[in-house]
């Protein structure tokens, strides 16, 4: 009887050269889908969040995900369009729940951090504590500082009306991160025509990434 080939192998190994054929492991080893997230999604990677016809009017804004790390595009109050995770920089809650709409703030339900469409701190409930029988109680330490507590904000790049952004502030232009072959097709679709948004199709599927 011919052994049965193992699909699932406790230590995956690469068997031949070349790529022409992917062993099945590949696709479901969590560790390898745990280095795909850094090198892909995390790290040196401009990734596609939306387009700006999505956000058209200050305070719009459009939740979605970058890698398994949420995201929020958001048109501040100037017109500006900014990427920042949605992570309360208190107690690392995710607290933007719509899909999409509009405010004048991003506000953390649970202890009510108040921060700016652009991601800054704005304001900390009972900042320098509550005053009773004379004394002050709780309250943040004195050298605590809101502008070294907003949330994390991503590198944006903008073109053609189509919103890029990355984790990692060291990334190179976008640009320069498609090449200029790519950069003429990418201009040719997407010349900055003014765009209204219809609606959405989603499907649930799954599966990670390589499945799309």
């Amino acid at each position: 009887m011919s052994d049965i080939p193992v699909v699932f192998p406790k230590d995956p190994q690469w068997q031949g050269e070349g790529t022409h054929h992917i062993p099945f492991w590949a696709y479901t080893d969590k560790d390898v889908y745990k280095k795909e997230l850094e090198r892909l999604f995390y790290h040196g990677h401009s990734c596609y969040v939306g387009r700006e016809a999505e956000s058209p009017n200050p305070g719009d804004f459009k939740r979605t995900l970058i890698g398994e790390r949420s995201v929020i595009l958001t048109r501040d109050l100037e017109g500006g369009i900014n990427v920042v995770e949605n992570v309360c920089a208190h107690r690392g809650m995710q607290f933007c729940r719509e899909r999409h709409g509009n405010k004048k703030e991003l506000v953390c339900p649970y202890h009510q951090w108040n921060y700016s469409l652009k991601g800054d701190l704005q304001g900390v409930p009972f900042l320098r504590g509550v005053k009773q029988n004379g004394k002050v109680l709780g309250g943040f330490p004195k050298d605590f500082k809101t502008s070294e507590n907003g949330l994390n904000k991503l590198k944006v790049a903008v073109r053609g009306g189509v919103v890029f952004a990355s984790f990692d502030h060291d990334v190179e232009s976008f640009e320069d991160y498609i090449g200029p072959e790519i950069l003429q097709y990418f201009d040719r679709l997407f010349n900055g025509r003014k765009l209204t948004i219809l609606g959405y199709n989603r499907q649930n599927i799954p599966g990670n990434w390589k499945l799309m």
